[in-house]
């Protein structure tokens, strides 16, 4: 018995010797070698070649995003507002307001080269300036502001810009105008404007109920 168990631990012993040398010996060959050296060289050059494209790719990424809308006076005025509902507000309203009347003359320039590029400019500002002032909206509203006076040109407003959206795109589907570079912005801020007036009106209303009980409240106390 123990001359067997000897006899088969010395086989085992001999069989991975003999693989230890054929791996060696596989090794050792040059064609292996050159194969796994250019397998090796391969690998890294995709790895240089990803981080290039990386290093190329974040540049031309900051160069795509859009410029800010506001110009640098605008952004002060917006700055200096920042306590102000009502006047903040009333604002971003005015630069709302300049855009679609910057839109309107970009459109009138008939022989203008860059006109469809300027149409498109003047949409993407005023649903830029329109989103910035939904945004401040909310804020104010979760700080617990009281909204109720500077919603009200808020939401006259909303009016007014649905009107002139809705009127420009009607001057649009009367033309032989390409629009494809802009007709998907200019649905964008019919809908932005849409319900941006239905979550003012919603506001306003909640806010009317909610200061007219903590009035009422208040008068109990006294």
């Amino acid at each position: 018995m123990t001359r067997t168990c000897f006899a088969l631990s010395f086989a085992s012993s001999r069989h991975k010797a003999t693989l230890k040398s054929r791996v060696a010996a596989v090794e050792e060959n040059p064609h292996v070698r050159q194969s796994r050296t250019r397998e090796t060289r391969s690998r890294a050059r995709l790895r240089l070649g990803l981080s290039l494209f990386l290093l190329l790719a974040l540049p031309l990424a900051g160069q795509q995003r859009r410029r800010d809308p506001l110009s640098p006076l605008e952004v002060d005025k917006i700055r200096d507002s920042a306590m102000e509902p009502a006047i903040r507000l009333k604002l971003y309203l005015e630069f709302a307001r300049a855009r679609l009347d910057k839109l309107q003359q970009a459109h009138a320039a008939e022989k203008a080269a860059d006109r469809a590029q300027q149409t498109h400019d003047a949409l993407q500002d005023f649903l830029d300036i329109y989103d910035e002032l939904n945004e401040n909206v909310d804020t104010f509203a979760d700080r617990g502001s009281d909204l109720r006076k500077a919603l009200k040109p808020v939401i006259e407003a909303d009016t007014e810009f649905g009107s002139k959206l809705r009127a420009f795109k009607a001057t649009l589907a009367n033309s032989k105008e390409d629009t494809s570079t802009f007709d998907f912005l200019l649905d964008s801020a019919i809908e932005a404007v849409d319900g941006g007036a239905k979550d003012h009106r919603s506001l306003l209303a909640e806010q009317e109920e909610s200061f007219k009980h903590k009035k009422s409240g208040g008068h109990k106390e006294q």
